[in-house]
């Protein structure tokens, strides 16, 4: 939406939010809504989920305080469900409902407002008015006067705001409201084109050692790769491509924001129309070069990499999953599950293509790419779910396993994103070996077969038919639809790489997945592992630990210990303490088991593929 029809939908817009930033320190947001032209008995209702992250996340539970006036006297409102309100109206004057909206979740989901930041998506702060979601919509954002050096940064295009971004925004439709997260504070900003199109990147909560620098030059590299990677190697700016096409080829955004929340302990990201929000560790944002110490060799933190991988993830979703996105999410139904089989195509090849683009844009080398890929590997290989489920069942039941893990998820299911990459590696290294295309065609001309829009896997069937002339129904049938093992090993031999079989870790030798804080604590037990054969269970405390024939036990506080008390004792006792009561346990010690570790047999044949090259 240009600026000039933004101000036009702004004229006319019929819903009209205001937030205010009401108290910094109770965490409170307060929302205004007018209907101008409100339905008599009028219902609104808040979202019960956001897309991108398929569980039920009940934001209606933060909303209070709910009222509501019509020509100057208070309306009757009374709720109907966890989420949804009646309001007892008459169509005939405007309507403007008050509420709070409690902001306290520091991730990307949902809202947050202390005295050192404020962020929110729509779909934790904007009641639905039903029955016109399709209408203009604006939002005023005012400004706090406790925070006067506070900024403003959104996708949403801006009617009338402030050198810091307070005023007036709009939106076409609630869609389009509920897709541009806000954020407000005191952040860093930079700036970068790719392709001719400009890209802005903002920072919150970044140390002093933070260098802004290297991150824009870095994350342009990756936007004008995967730029390319969707409308042609020879890509350079946005206005030729639409005078070689009309347009049907362009990028599918004027504009793109990158919004980054630096704490000290977690990650993610979540997509959005043209922009994403990222959380990472403060510790793994890039540093400048000291210059005060004696100069050492600069090497950038070793978790960059991986929010270098959340970059490209999110970005790349900007096409897979926003634009060309599941049959079954054509329209989003905010106020349930929203089922679908496709999110191994949609999560986990945007998975596969994340890392892939790093190397291809030459922010890692082969090694670290193949580092990446065998761990990729070895937690698929790794996890007896994927024996129970298939990674279609894992995309359907995302909203009540993956989002919900326990103690119990890695013998139960298998993740659509991990397993879901390594369908995309199947067929990308199938295709390239029967040498007719690659993976990268069939997403361009997915892109293209559905203009950019709604797909089902029959139109991927469809375009693998038409590129290489022979029907792959059986191949996803064995991939995506049956629990059997992909053939990873056969096919990266086939392109120069080397599997290499190494020993496992001693955790997942004895089917164990732990915690050693002041202390070794079980937090899950493999199926069929040696550690469930003796009777571990999630929750216990491994405390001692006595060799076969040995005089006495030994305190364990890692795994490792095991090795260094128990040598070479095919069998041992384990002393655990389960609710509180102590527990022996015999602990017959299994085989060796291995995992992958992947390197270049034939530089040749593997930089065809890595690089991006024709079959």
């Amino acid at each position: 939406m240009t600026r000039a029809k933004a101000a036009a939908g702004a004229r006319v817009a019929g819903i009209a939010y205001r937030v205010e930033l009401a108290d910094l320190h109770a965490h409170l947001f307060h929302v205004t809504l007018t209907i101008a032209n409100p339905a008599a008995q009028q219902h609104v209702q808040l979202p019960a989920w956001i897309p991108g992250s398929y569980l039920v996340r009940e934001f209606a539970k933060n909303l209070q305080n709910l009222r509501a006036r019509q020509s100057g006297r208070p309306v009757s409102t009374q709720q109907l469900t966890k989420a949804r309100w009646l309001l007892d109206c008459t169509a005939d004057a405007p309507l403007e409902l008050q509420y709070e909206v409690y902001a306290f979740d520091n991730s990307v989901r949902t809202a947050w407002l202390d005295a050192t930041r404020g962020f929110f998506n729509g779909t934790s702060l904007f009641l639905m008015v039903e029955g016109q979601q399709e209408q203009p919509h604006t939002v005023d954002l005012l400004a706090c006067a406790a925070m006067p050096h506070w900024k403003v940064a959104t996708g949403l295009p801006a009617v009338r705001v402030d050198k810091q971004g307070f005023g007036r925004y709009a939106a076409d439709h609630y869609d389009m409201l509920a897709d541009c997260p806000v954020e407000l504070g005191d952040f860093w900003v930079g700036s970068f084109e790719a392709c001719g199109v400009p890209h802005r990147f903002v920072v919150a909560g970044a140390p002093p050692s933070f260098d802004g620098a290297q991150l824009l030059k870095d994350t342009q590299a990756i936007c004008e790769e995967e730029i390319r990677f969707w409308h042609g190697k020879h890509y350079k700016k946005q206005s030729n491509l639409r005078k070689q096409d009309g347009g049907q080829a362009a990028i599918p955004f004027q504009s793109y924001l990158f919004v980054l929340n630096a704490v000290h302990d977690g990650y993610g990201g979540l997509e959005h129309r043209n922009s994403t929000v990222l959380i990472c560790n403060r510790k793994d944002l890039p540093r400048l070069v000291r210059t005060t110490l004696v100069p050492t060799t600069h090497k950038q933190p070793e978790g960059y990499t991986t929010l270098l991988g959340l970059i490209s993830h999110e970005y790349f979703h900007t096409w897979n999953v926003k634009r060309l996105r599941p049959a079954e999410f054509a329209r989003y139904d905010y106020t349930q599950e929203n089922y679908t089989e496709l999110l191994w195509f949609f999560e986990g090849f945007t998975s596969y293509y994340d890392d892939l683009l790093l190397r291809r844009a030459k922010l890692i080398d082969n090694a670290l790419y193949l580092k990446l890929l065998s761990k990729t590997i070895n937690q698929v290989q790794q996890t007896p779910g994927r024996l129970v489920q298939t990674v279609a069942q894992a995309s359907f039941d995302a909203w009540v396993k993956y989002y919900r893990q326990d103690e119990n998820t890695a013998n139960a299911t298998v993740s659509y994103y991990t397993k879901g990459s390594l369908v995309a590696l199947c067929l990308d290294l199938t295709l390239r070996r029967e040498g007719k295309t690659t993976l990268d065609d069939v997403m361009r001309a997915l892109w293209t077969r559905c203009a950019g829009g709604p797909m089902a896997q029959d139109d991927l069937l469809a375009v693998l038919q038409s590129l290489t002339g022979r029907s792959y129904a059986k191949d996803l049938d064995r991939w995506v639809h049956s629990t059997k093992d992909l053939p990873l090993a056969e096919l990266l031999e086939a392109h120069g790489l080397l599997v290499n079989r190494e020993p496992d870790q001693i955790a997942q030798q004895l089917g164990l997945r732990v915690k050693e804080s002041g202390g070794l604590f079980i937090q899950q037990v493999l199926r069929d592992g040696a550690a469930e054969k003796a009777g571990f269970a999630a929750g216990d405390e491994w405390i001692a630990v006595e060799a076969e024939k040995e005089s006495g036990p030994w305190r364990m506080q890692a795994l490792d210990d095991l090795n260094l008390y128990t040598a070479k004792a095919k069998k041992i006792s384990a002393t655990v303490a389960r609710d509180k009561r102590l527990m022996t346990l015999s602990l017959t010690m299994p085989k060796p088991s291995q995992s992958i570790r992947l390197s270049v047999r034939d530089a040749v044949a593997a930089n065809r593929w890595l690089n991006g090259h024709g079959s």
